[in-house]
């Protein structure tokens, strides 16, 4: 059912270029500029514009674009609905996830389902919750799990398990000598926290604002793009992170960080798929959601 001129227009104009298409459906160039040429010709309409060496979208371009991505998306979706009747479906799943996620609560998952389901290929891109959100909408994974939530209307949200991030230092920290503060104590710490984009982040700076402090008036030593960039920050340095519990598991055994209590202060938080708005989970992404919810007890 796949219209293969409609996909080698689609590589060229998510990669605005002739060669990268070539490669990534692994077509030769003049192959790909066939099917171009015989498209615009189909349509009557010219698709790309060059400026040098470099090509563009043009405005017809644009609009073939939008309705190959949905007609994409609806291929795929018409795939796992029919997959699903089967015992053992095969296909694929791309999945994306915020990176904690992707560290911490993913992998179990991903391996079990793959015992289960075996004709399944899975994939897992990696990124912070805008990134993932990004991509979903772009249609380069089918399914979402991140940290936070963004502005974004045409992103729906799946519960999927609870959080909690704590406030963690190593033991011999020389700043704090208690196992717990006052939030009006925060302000005179250094910290080191997620970049920005870090559906983290976005949860701290809220929390932090229903208590009546700006994030802006943190002594904020360093960003970082990873948990276990800050993990091993704190190990080193007199420094406070916010850190998800589900992260810390290796580091409280071991003793090599702690947790500091906060007196009145909680910043729980939800881990949530996202599909795009409208567009109801059906066949293998649905199948994965109900796996992983089971798979971590969750109704």
């Amino acid at each position: 059912m796949e219209n293969f001129r409609l996909k080698v227009f689609r590589s060229v104009a998510k990669n605005l270029s002739f060669t990268k298409a070539s490669n990534e459906l692994f077509i030769s160039q003049p192959a790909v500029t066939k099917n171009i040429h015989a498209l615009e010709n189909e349509y009557g309409l010219r698709l790309f514009n060059r400026k040098g060496n470099r090509i563009y979208l043009t405005a017809e371009g644009n609009v073939l674009l939008d309705y190959a991505d949905k007609l994409f998306s609806l291929q795929r979706q018409l795939e796992d609905d029919l997959n699903s009747f089967k015992e053992n479906p095969s296909g694929s799943l791309r999945l994306g996830a915020s990176t904690t996620i992707a560290q911490y609560v993913i992998p179990p998952i991903l391996s079990k389902f793959r015992g289960k389901f075996p004709e399944v290929k899975l994939s897992l891109l990696t990124g912070n919750t805008e990134q993932v959100a990004d991509n979903l909408l772009k249609g380069e994974i089918d399914l979402g799990i991140v940290e936070g939530k963004i502005k974004n209307r045409d992103i729906h949200y799946i519960r999927f398990i609870s959080d909690e991030l704590v406030t963690a230092i190593r033991p011999k920290n020389k700043l704090v000598n208690t196992d717990e503060i006052s939030v009006a104590k925060l302000v005179a710490l250094p910290f080191v926290l997620r970049e920005r984009g870090s559906g983290t982040l976005e949860v701290i700076e809220h929390a932090l604002r229903n208590k009546g402090i700006k994030l802006s008036s943190l002594n904020i030593i360093i960003y970082l793009g990873s948990t276990e960039a800050i993990k091993l920050y704190l190990e080193n340095d007199d420094c406070i992170g916010f850190i998800s519990i589900r992260a810390l598991k290796k580091e409280l055994e071991s003793r090599s960080l702690k947790i500091l209590r906060i007196k009145n202060f909680q910043i729980k938080r939800t881990f949530d798929f996202i599909t795009p708005q409208g567009l109801k989970p059906s066949g293998i992404s649905a199948r994965f959601i109900k796996f992983a919810k089971q798979f971590y007890n969750q109704k």
